[in-house]
């Protein structure tokens, strides 16, 4: 069976270009998880995008089954675009890695409308501790494998400040992001406040 590893790479590159930076985490007990760094290139933009490489590698198995598929099941890697220039963003490859690595650790299924904390702040001084995760399909298609595996699905994660993470626990996922929306929200910006939630 083939690698999945460089066609995710490949999918990342074509879509997103050549990665001008890299970073390798290994956690006891898992695979290794590689964060790909790709900055914007086109003038004015000032976005950076961070990718996750490694978390497809392995279909994310149900909690509740009693023996781990090792072929079906859903895969995804995870992106997340910031505005570059105004905080230390970089410091999030360590984060970005661990929430990769949570379907192998703590046997999480990673799908729209879930939240992750990693319960701290994605970068110093962020205001964010915890992302919702967003529907595939928009910047990076997904990328479909040989039968019988699954599609790797590039989901993108969307930074939330406590208040939102309370709030969306109790309205849900689709109430927050309408909030975001109506208010006109740069889900980009690395130090945004919060929504009014009121």
């Amino acid at each position: 069976m083939a690698d999945v590893l460089p066609l995710v790479e490949a999918r990342l590159r074509t879509a997103l270009g050549e990665p001008d930076a890299r970073a390798a985490v290994t956690f006891l007990g898992t695979d290794r998880i590689e964060v790909l760094r790709f900055s914007d290139a086109e003038a004015g933009k000032g976005i950076v995008r961070y990718a996750t490489l490694g978390m497809s590698a392995q279909p994310m198995a149900d909690p509740t089954s009693v023996v781990a598929e090792p072929v079906a099941g859903p895969r995804a890697e995870l992106v997340l675009s910031v505005r570059a220039g105004t905080a230390d963003t970089d410091k999030v490859l360590r984060p970005l890695a661990v929430l990769a690595a949570s379907p192998q650790v703590e046997g999480l299924v990673v799908a729209p409308g879930a939240s992750l904390d990693v319960g701290e702040p994605l970068w110093p001084g962020a205001p964010f501790t915890s992302v919702l995760v967003a529907e595939a399909g928009g910047l990076i298609e997904d990328l479909e494998l040989d039968a019988p595996l699954d599609p790797v699905r590039f989901l993108p994660l969307l930074p939330m400040t406590p208040n939102e993470a309370a709030w969306k626990r109790v309205h849900g996922a689709g109430a927050l992001q309408e909030r975001w929306l109506t208010s006109g929200t740069d889900l980009r910006d690395p130090s945004r406040t919060s929504v009014p939630l009121d």
